[in-house]
């Protein structure tokens, strides 16, 4: 009889199993979608910013696209704040810092995109813990203040942000206004900073 019990558990157990894989993949076509995505996105950013020099000569234009690129690849440095800062002592900081907060915003949807897939190594990390619960708690505000100052680990805030199926709209949004912000004050430092160079 009591034989007869276990097998009984152990095979409930076994289906009680088979349900839950079969209800939960470990990988489905969305994530797949979104992890290669970003994936693209990161190598189109890479072999695009060999060409940088060419796109600092297009203005406005050239701004946002090497904001977009610097951007656009998950945890593989490439600084576009120096172009921003430089661009303000000849360019309209206003108009340097939208161009620049745009395409940056654009470009950290990459970090989003790998976060929503949910499959990415940082999000066994405290930091990553951290901003997950920073946006759980505070939403799209968390974002903007994440984006607003200067945070090298800004990527890890993408992730939790797609980890936490935030709509890509308010993360795009709050990424945007939070880097425009930035990046405008960033310009007119730049401006100033050559103006008493010039006087000087």
């Amino acid at each position: 009889m009591a034989k007869t019990n276990f097998r009984k558990k152990l095979s409930a157990i076994v289906m009680s199993n088979a349900n839950y894989n079969t209800k939960k993949p470990l990988f489905s076509r969305q994530d797949a979608f979104a992890l290669v995505g970003a994936i693209c996105i990161s190598l189109l950013a890479i072999i695009l910013f060999t060409r940088v020099g060419e796109l600092r000569h297009m203005g406005y234009i050239g701004v946002f696209f090497i904001s977009l690129i610097s951007s656009a690849t998950v945890f593989v440095p490439l600084p576009g704040f120096a172009i921003v800062f430089a661009m303000g002592a000849f360019l309209n900081p206003v108009l340097v810092g939208i161009a620049a907060g745009i395409g940056s915003g654009l470009g950290e949807i990459t970090g989003y995109l790998a976060g929503f897939a949910g499959h990415d190594a940082v999000m066994g990390t405290k930091l990553f813990r951290q901003h997950k619960r920073g946006i759980e708690k505070y939403g799209s505000l968390a974002i903007f203040a994440l984006a607003f100052i200067p945070n090298p680990a800004f990527d890890v805030a993408g992730i939790a942000a797609g980890a936490t199926r935030m709509p890509l709209w308010k993360f795009a949004l709050a990424t945007i206004a939070g880097k425009t912000l930035r990046f405008v004050l960033l310009a007119y430092l730049g401006g100033y900073a050559y103006g008493f160079w010039q006087w000087g």
